[in-house]
């Protein structure tokens, strides 16, 4: 990225490189970790947090570190941190506390495993950049307030969606055009994937199954939208988005034909995506301008006739752009996006197949439910269950397939963080429900 290209070179010739904690080591904590070792000048993965100690080790091997240090305490951690050897460590609060680094990137997808984390490195005054779209979309206003709070940055990331979607929002407002619609392309939309459906898909790719079901079967969009309209005060026009269908060949820039009607130009605007069309991947904004000379120029430029004008981003690159997310945190105190106050949409928990009192939810991207976008006033209101929250819970009653299940349909695990810290989100922000 412009700018943040030579304050890495400034920081690598000074021999102070930003040193970078990771939590998870699956595909795309992989994938940052070369990202950085190989491109990023400036920068360093200096430890790594996972449940499987080998994949993190594995890692640091694929980024050209063979030195690891695998750590079981504090002192030992900080002192390989020190000493600039690539650091494994199995609990990510010792990660997330330990002294030298300068940010912590949480990429694991859970909710649970990642939260107590995430706490403790803002309290460490460590900046936190979210590659985990489940955790934010489910308790990231409240995080971001504690971020606030810490004196830290708190953002999702460049590469994922979301922290595309908003730069090119950003770049749209700069020139002048209001937003109005904020979009994701998908080549497939099915909520009755599995894992079972999925698993060849998940082998091919060397992917996590339930994380590919999860973006197969609708809920990681539903995440990454909601997290677009927490960033930018959007909403959505209905339950689940409208997620038009695109003809073969048809260019996205058609999006604009279909969403004119479905949206107020005057209000907030909407977050929603489109199935097929051209190029079939990445983001795109929707945007208007009521000024006559910009409309002349819009179209000139071949941006379209109006009143709605497309803009877009053919690709989303995931993890080789998440280091830019840490420089601009580190070095800038720039969040790529978060919250702007509390949550505006929510991902609620709809059922895939008809379910059974005495089931337990079996999670995201699994064979019980899949995640619906839906106006956390409403969330509120019809007291709905969010999908992040729904992990484990058990059922008291029978739910049919597409329902969308409530606070009174389940019992939920005792003790769990992401419960107290719900409810302390609701207080804070004023809910009016059990959210």
């Amino acid at each position: 990225m412009i700018i943040i290209d030579k304050l890495l070179e400034e920081r690598a010739t000074q021999g102070q490189p930003i040193r970078v904690g990771m939590i998870g080591s699956g595909a795309m904590g992989a994938g940052i970790a070369l990202q950085v070792a190989t491109s990023i000048p400036g920068m360093q993965v200096a430890a790594i947090a996972a449940r499987n100690v080998d994949q993190a080790i594995a890692s640091h091997h694929q980024a050209g570190r063979s030195d690891v240090t695998v750590c079981d305490r504090e002192g030992d951690l900080v002192d390989a941190i020190r000493r600039d050897r690539p650091a494994v460590v199995v609990d990510p609060t010792m990660l997330a506390q330990a002294e030298g680094l300068d940010a912590i990137v949480e990429v694991t997808g859970t909710i649970e495993y990642a939260l107590p984390a995430v706490l403790a490195a803002m309290e460490a005054g460590k900046h936190v950049c979210m590659m985990n779209a489940e955790l934010d979309g489910t308790i990231g206003p409240l995080l971001k307030v504690k971020a606030d709070k810490a004196g830290v940055v708190y953002t999702n990331v460049d590469g994922d969606q979301p922290g595309v979607t908003m730069n090119l929002y950003r770049f749209v407002r700069g020139i002048g055009v209001k937003p109005v619609v904020c979009g994701n392309m998908k080549g497939l939309y099915d909520p009755y994937r599995n894992p079972t459906t999925q698993k060849g898909f998940a082998e091919r790719w060397k992917q996590n199954v339930n994380m590919v079901t999860s973006f197969a079967d609708g809920t990681k969009i539903a995440f990454e939208q909601a997290i677009t309209a927490n960033g930018t005060g959007m909403r959505v026009a209905k339950r689940g988005m409208y997620g038009p269908e695109l003809p073969p060949g048809t260019a996205v820039t058609e999006a604009a034909d279909y969403f004119v009607d479905k949206v107020d130009l005057d209000g907030p605007g909407i977050v929603d995506y489109v199935v097929g069309g051209v190029p079939g991947h990445g983001v795109f904004v929707l945007g208007t301008s009521e000024h006559p000379t910009h409309r002349h120029y819009l179209e000139l430029y071949k941006i379209g006739e109006g009143p709605l004008y497309c803009f877009y981003t053919p690709y989303h690159l995931c993890y080789f752009e998440v280091p830019n997310t840490v420089a601009r945190a580190v070095l800038l105190r720039d969040a790529a996006l978060a919250p702007l106050g509390p949550p505006c949409v929510e991902v609620v928990a709809a059922a895939k197949r008809d379910l059974s009192a005495g089931e337990v939810l079996d999670g995201l991207g699994g064979y019980m439910t899949y995640g619906l976008c839906e106006n956390a006033d409403v969330t509120a209101r019809e007291d709905l269950l969010p999908i992040g929250v729904s992990i484990g819970c058990t059922l008291k009653r029978d739910v049919a397939k597409d329902d969308v299940l409530t606070q009174a349909d389940v019992e939920v695990p005792p003790g769990r963080l992401i419960d107290r810290l719900r409810l302390e989100q609701r207080q804070h922000f004023g809910l009016d429900a059990t959210v």
